[in-house]
């Protein structure tokens, strides 16, 4: 198994982390919250996106709803 990309919240966009995911590389984002840092890992198994979170798995089960998803947490930038 490749070795996940390893990137801090709002680092690359979220049209370069979709693409990331879509290639089938796993993407860890390094985030804080309430004053500590976590992790989540991003992952594509070509047919449900998730979100790993310390506290629960989200699945998402379109492009639109996991790009929200980058938007809404801050893991990914938008592009201008």
């Amino acid at each position: 198994m490749t070795e996940p990309l390893v990137i801090d919240a709002g680092e690359l966009s979220v049209e370069e982390i979709m693409t990331t995911l879509e290639e089938g590389q796993r993407v860890v984002v390094r985030t804080e919250f309430l004053g500590s840092e976590h992790e989540v890992t991003l992952r594509y198994n070509g047919g449900i996106y998730y979100c790993d979170t310390p506290a629960r798995l989200h699945k998402h089960e379109s492009p639109d709803e996991m790009q929200a998803c980058l938007r809404n947490q801050g893991y990914g930038t938008t592009e201008q």
